[in-house]
């Protein structure tokens, strides 16, 4: 397994019990086979430098955690499927620290 970090952005129009159950899905993803999510960091609302698909604002959250390959495609793919998620950044960490 390796050590990754995603920051993902929401649309900042879900409510809080949507926005949750989003996140816990999303989380449900990785964890799945093994996995283990060390730190999840909630920034809360944030403004968008531009407009992004007409909104001018999201929701990001920051997670790192340890997973297989299989599981990170795994959570890129729901990701670009999910209308409630705006944009993702995934890094592997062992990646940038050589």
């Amino acid at each position: 397994m390796r050590q990754y970090e995603v920051m993902y952005i929401l649309n900042a129009n879900l409510e809080e019990a949507a926005r949750n159950e989003v996140i816990n899905s999303l989380h449900a993803i990785l964890t799945t086979n093994g996995g283990e999510i060390e730190n999840v960091d909630e920034w809360g609302l944030r403004e968008f430098a531009y407009e992004i698909d007409g909104m001018k604002k999201g929701y990001y959250v920051v997670t790192t955690f340890k997973s297989d390959a299989a599981n990170v495609a795994e959570f890129e793919r729901v990701a670009r499927i999910n209308d409630s998620v705006i944009r993702t950044m995934m890094l592997c960490l062992e990646d940038v620290k050589k």
